[in-house]
């Protein structure tokens, strides 16, 4: 199993701070933003890490990270020259790969829990987690029947079939390439990882599991304000 920290983007929601620095490089309380999903995947045993930076702040993200080697692991680092959609990533990263399964996991994603088992007892298709959120309508969205099993995956619906979340951890196999490079671009023109894991579901090898703890997608102010009190919180009571 490789990993994959999706690093790029412009941040506009979270202008002026990401005017001058890359979204994933601001502060979490005590760290960088990045090293919160970083953990993620290496408490799961993931020592082959690939991270996508956008072009302005490759440099900020080899001097922060390095090579890999001061957490037990190897870097490899790829440039997203523009946002291209978050299923792009499997085609940045297809050498990388090499037929391998991925866990990919955006780079502004904080996870309470820990995905060892969930990671490691990964068999293939893929594997997406949720979670119950208030506002549905800002994400993926999953529908399921009354046997509790997904029947389809809708992106920012206006009315939503539930308020369960796709958040930003997938696992894959080895086909995700070929599969991304198949997905026609959407209006916006990018590739989006709603329609790939739609591919995984409609083979019937999509599995959704369940976020138990915290998750937060530290994309706006006010979600920021949320993991920094959260992590500041957690850090204390371990003094």
């Amino acid at each position: 199993m490789k990993g994959i920290i999706l690093a790029g983007g412009s941040g506009t929601r979270l202008r002026p701070l990401t005017t001058i620095t890359s979204k994933q490089l601001l502060p979490i309380y005590n760290k960088p933003m990045i090293l919160y999903p970083l953990q993620t995947l290496l408490t799961a045993g993931i020592r082959e890490v690939l991270i996508i930076v956008a072009p302005n702040n490759a440099g900020d993200f080899l001097k922060l990270l390095g090579s890999g080697k001061e957490y037990g692991c190897k870097f490899t680092y790829e440039i997203q020259d523009k946002p291209g959609g978050l299923a792009e990533a499997f085609i940045i990263g297809e050498s990388f790969l090499r037929h391998d399964d991925v866990s990919l996991i955006l780079g502004d994603n904080i996870y309470e829990d820990d995905f060892s088992e969930a990671i490691q007892s990964f068999q293939g298709g893929g594997r997406v987690f949720a979670k119950q959120v208030p506002d549905p309508e800002r994400f993926g969205v999953v529908e399921f029947d009354e046997q509790r099993r997904a029947v389809s995956i809708v992106e920012k619906p206006a009315e939503p079939k539930s308020d369960y979340a796709v958040t930003g951890l997938y696992i894959y196999d080895k086909t995700v390439v070929e599969k991304t490079k198949n997905l026609a671009p959407s209006e916006r023109g990018e590739l989006e990882i709603t329609d790939l894991n739609n591919v995984y579901l409609k083979e019937g090898s999509l599995d959704v599991a369940f976020v138990k703890g915290h998750w937060f997608d530290t994309g706006t102010f006010e979600s920021m304000y949320e993991a920094i009190t959260f992590v500041r919180g957690r850090e204390l009571a371990n003094q």
